[in-house]
């Protein structure tokens, strides 16, 4: 991949995890969120993110994953791609990260990949008032569930924070990801644009209600690969 800012060699998939480290010695979660978006800033294709998929974006995907401790996201996202527990461990470690699911309604199939095919419990973040028998099948299924007062930004950080989970990479979806910046919770934002138009009617990567102030994000890293941008935006603060 070439290195287009800040000046520097070539990275190739070795110098990856080198190029997105997490800031050492982390006192706190530090949100980070992962996208892929085309052109016209369509965030999935048919339904689903695989659509805008390419290599360099697939490298950097699975580099994000070996660099956290937690993968965050929300139910209609680990609904919509079928998602399973993370395949290769957390480098430094001999374990997967664990996959931590939002869902204020626990509505989640038990036959999902998140408790049929994976390496450790997958962790389902709701609340006290999801219905009691949803939560007893997740845990049924060998879901780590967790029943917080509530699902705003903070206390689900800090429920990842208990359990010593600080490096977060959140992968979606849109609405989770919105909550995040409204709350001003996200550190760091890895934007993939892929080279295409796609049209259509897919969403923005982000929505949230109205009223919060937009976070000013500053521009660290750039990538190119084959038409591929993956940028590397942080917070300015």
């Amino acid at each position: 991949m070439r290195r287009l800012l800040p000046p520097g060699p070539d990275v190739d998939e070795t110098g990856l995890p080198g190029a997105y480290a997490y800031p050492p010695d982390l006192d706190r979660p530090w949100v980070r969120v992962n996208f892929v978006s085309s052109l016209d800033g369509a965030v999935s294709v048919d339904g689903v993110s695989g659509g805008l998929g390419t290599p360099a974006d697939k490298a950097v995907f699975g580099v994000l994953r070996r660099l956290a401790d937690v993968i965050l996201v929300g139910s209609g996202t680990a609904r919509a791609e079928r998602y399973r527990g993370a395949r290769k461990p957390t480098l430094g470690k001999d374990t997967p990260p664990p996959v931590a699911v939002v869902t204020g309604s626990a509505a989640l199939e038990t036959d999902l990949g998140l408790f049929t095919d994976t390496a450790v419990p997958t962790i389902v973040l709701t609340t006290v008032g999801a219905p009691a028998d949803r939560r007893a099948a997740l845990r049924e299924a060998g879901g780590d569930v967790v029943e917080l007062p509530d699902l705003e930004p903070a206390t689900i950080l800090a429920e990842l924070d208990r359990r010593g989970l600080r490096r977060v990479l959140c992968e979606g979806g849109p609405g989770l990801h919105g909550d995040l910046v409204a709350a001003g919770a996200v550190d760091e934002l890895c934007l993939t644009l892929s080279p295409l138009l796609a049209a259509g009617d897919a969403g923005r990567i982000a929505h949230s209600d109205p009223g919060h102030d937009a976070e000013a994000m500053e521009l660290v890293q750039v990538l190119e690969s084959d038409g591929t941008l993956l940028l590397r935006y942080r917070h300015r603060a």
